[in-house]
């Protein structure tokens, strides 16, 4: 059988909640997780989280909203937050407004932080400079791969797992 025809199969069986992400030879099952879930992840590990509209609707950009937020992209922020010990204060989520692609904020792979000098002193003393992403942003790559780029006022962090938890 074809390996379309697989992936085709799959995403006909996938269960709710689940989106099958990838390429054709690189399919991969993303859970997803509803807004309520995720601040109770980040409530239980002192994770904050703020907006410019006090809200959390998805479709508003002035929200910060965690609906279809990936589960490993909120185990990621629990991760930080402990290795850290710092205040970690989510600035963004998965609501419009943010740039779009495959790894994007919109598909739950994104969140952005607030700067502050623990978080900022822990990512450049703890991880690997790669050097500057398309838009001059500086990165630093995790050892677990996720990337987290220097946006001037905030961090945007790519996690493509979980960061070790």
């Amino acid at each position: 059988m074809k390996i379309r025809s697989v992936l085709t199969a799959l995403a006909l069986v996938v269960a709710p909640g689940v989106a099958v992400v990838g390429t054709a030879s690189h399919a991969f099952a993303v859970t997803k997780i509803s807004h309520a879930t995720a601040t109770q992840m980040f409530r239980d590990v002192g994770v904050t989280w703020s907006s410019s509209g006090g809200c959390s609707d998805r479709n508003n950009s002035t929200c910060t909203s965690f609906d279809q937020l990936n589960l490993p992209t909120a185990q990621g922020a629990q991760t930080l937050k402990r290795a850290t010990g710092c205040a970690l204060n989510i600035t963004g989520g998965t609501e419009t407004g943010h740039a779009s692609g495959t790894y994007s904020h919109w598909n739950g792979y994104k969140l952005d932080y607030g700067k502050n000098t623990c978080v900022t002193s822990y990512i450049k003393n703890t991880f690997a400079y790669i050097g500057l992403r398309g838009d001059g942003a500086p990165q630093y790559q995790s050892g677990s791969g996720n990337i987290y780029a220097d946006e001037g006022n905030h961090w945007d962090v790519l996690y493509y797992n979980c960061g070790g938890c």
